[in-house]
């Protein structure tokens, strides 16, 4: 009878385990998805924010003077320009068509600190090869030597270059040469 009834076999299902229960059969199927359970979500109290009192848009005027809303703010006034060096200066830019000013600005040489005892760049570079070299001895001493050989060998001969070039006249620039260090 179930087979002649047309009904699929998510609804014979649900019929079957209805007799199954003792249950009363239902008079209506949901003919396309199984029986869903009617579970009213009803908001409780308990999860609802409390809801605050709706005020008018309008606030009372006391109010708003009580919030500072009507100070206004002090007036704090600004350094004030020279008003004669102002005129020179737009007189000399109509009438040049530059500014004067600027040009003396950068004229005016910057001071420069004393830098201190000044170091013998020559000295200092061949401290820099015996500090190479050294590092290379102790590099062989622990086994090392082949892998920095070569680096150190061709930095040696950069800072040597470029000293026979000073040497023949040429002004050293301030640090030399870059290095890596050891």
């Amino acid at each position: 009878m179930m087979k002649e009834s047309q009904l699929t076999n998510l609804q014979q299902r649900h019929i079957m385990d209805t007799i199954k229960r003792g249950d009363p059969l239902p008079l209506q199927c949901n003919p396309t998805s199984s029986p869903r359970r009617c579970s009213v979500k009803q908001p409780t109290s308990s999860h609802l924010p409390p809801i605050l009192t709706a005020r008018s848009g309008l606030r009372p005027a006391s109010l708003c003077q009580a919030n500072g809303a009507y100070n206004r703010e002090q007036f704090k006034p600004r350094a004030t320009r020279d008003l004669d060096k102002e005129k020179r200066r737009l007189q000399n830019i109509f009438a040049t068509g530059k500014d004067q000013e600027e040009r003396k600005k950068k004229e005016a040489p910057v001071q420069q600190q004393d830098p201190g005892p000044e170091v013998d760049r020559f000295e200092e570079l061949v401290k820099e090869i015996q500090d190479r070299k050294e590092f290379l001895t102790a590099m062989e001493a622990l086994g090392q030597g082949k892998q920095y050989r070569g680096l150190i060998l061709a930095e040696i001969s950069q800072v040597e270059a470029a000293a026979r070039k000073w040497g023949k006249g040429g002004y050293p620039r301030r640090g030399g040469p870059r290095m890596a260090g050891p």
